[in-house]
């Protein structure tokens, strides 16, 4: 049993900046060797999230409206009266999609479907530079 840890980071603008990194993590998982296994996927912070979708224009303004619908950005929340900062449907909605991704490494290819990319979803507020952690584990 291999192990490795990797590294991807990327630069977002914040409010529900949605960014493929599937080629990044296929590289990556190309680059471990591994014919079988699984990557996961994690970021850090409670404000992102990684998830998989298929990363079309419209289907991604259709998850930034969906969302504004469900945990809407206008509205005051709780959490912002403890910190005085204004990103409480942020961390609501990394919730709700989490911040990880296991997918499964067969014949040393990431096993997705046609149209399912891995996506990182920043909710925050504010730009922010992102590391995304992958730990690839296989033979």
């Amino acid at each position: 049993m291999k192990i490795i840890g990797e590294s991807i980071v990327i630069s977002t603008s914040g409010f529900t900046d949605i960014k493929d990194i599937t080629q990044e993590v296929k590289r990556k998982v190309k680059e471990a060797n591994l014919k079988e296994g699984i990557v996961t996927i994690f970021v850090q912070g409670s404000t992102g999230a990684v998830t998989t979708m298929e990363f079309e224009p419209n289907l991604c303004k259709d998850m930034k409206e969906i969302l504004e619908k469900l945990i809407p950005s206008s509205i005051s929340y709780h959490h912002e009266k403890t910190w005085g900062d204004d990103n409480g449907s942020s961390h609501l909605r990394a919730s709700l999609f989490g911040p990880s991704l296991t997918v499964p490494i067969s014949n040393g290819n990431l096993t997705l479907g046609t149209w399912q990319q891995i996506v990182f979803i920043d909710f925050d507020t504010q730009p922010r530079r992102r590391e995304i952690i992958l730990k690839i584990m296989g033979e």
